[in-house]
């Protein structure tokens, strides 16, 4: 009999740690599967999607809140003209329309980046004189001298700004329209041409047509 007892208490004694171990770990999955009980499950696992930032710079330069009454009422309707950037020779302008102002800003920002241009720079100013026309908007681009900083006013300046032109001297004629003003200064960054490339058109060296 006192074999038979001391048998048991040694295996009691084995057998205890791994009981008080698997306590534990019943306990511990018991407080996870507390904690997960109200969360959906992700779909990608326990990663958390990371911000990718494109490098571009976005700005508002215009919003219309536009009413219209119809026989349930009046409603209401947003127009957002955006421009976007990288400053280093890359832009675009997008006007886009919503019921949500935020919805017309993301549109707009959405046909900037697909509207997107190379804009032509030499140095830190435009190659040469350039007039962009739209409607009866008319924008006259001259180059300038290093250090001279941007000339413009309004919405001009923040098209040349992000398409990434330091110096630069502009006039407006005509409508001051926001909508027409960034369209006639894009058209006119769009024409813009470096020297070899009009000498590459003419059939000539970069050195005859200066």
């Amino acid at each position: 009999m006192a074999e038979e007892i001391e048998v048991k208490v040694e295996e009691t004694t084995e057998t205890a740690p791994e009981a008080v171990e698997a306590a534990e770990v019943a306990v511990e999955n018991k407080r996870e599967s507390s904690k997960n009980s109200g969360r959906r499950p992700r779909r990608d696992g326990n990663r958390r999607p990371e911000k990718v930032s494109d490098g571009l710079e976005k700005r508002m330069v215009n919003l219309n809140a536009i009413s219209k009454v119809t026989k349930g009422g009046k409603t209401m309707r947003y127009d957002a003209l955006m421009v976007v950037g990288d400053k280093s020779g890359k832009v675009g302008v997008g006007l886009a329309k919503a019921l949500d102002v935020t919805m017309a800003i993301e549109k707009a920002t959405l046909v900037a980046k697909k509207n997107m241009i190379n804009v032509c720079i030499d140095g830190t100013t435009i190659p040469h004189d350039i007039i962009g026309k739209f409607g009866t908007t008319k924008v006259i681009m001259m180059p300038s001298q290093e250090g001279k900083g941007i000339i413009a006013g309004g919405v001009v300046r923040d098209v040349v700004e992000l398409a990434g032109i330091k110096d630069i001297t502009t006039k407006l004629y005509g409508s001051n329209n926001p909508v027409n003003c960034v369209k006639a200064t894009f058209e006119g960054l769009k024409a813009l041409r470096t020297a070899e490339q009009i000498a590459a058109l003419r059939g000539k060296k970069v050195e005859e047509i200066r």
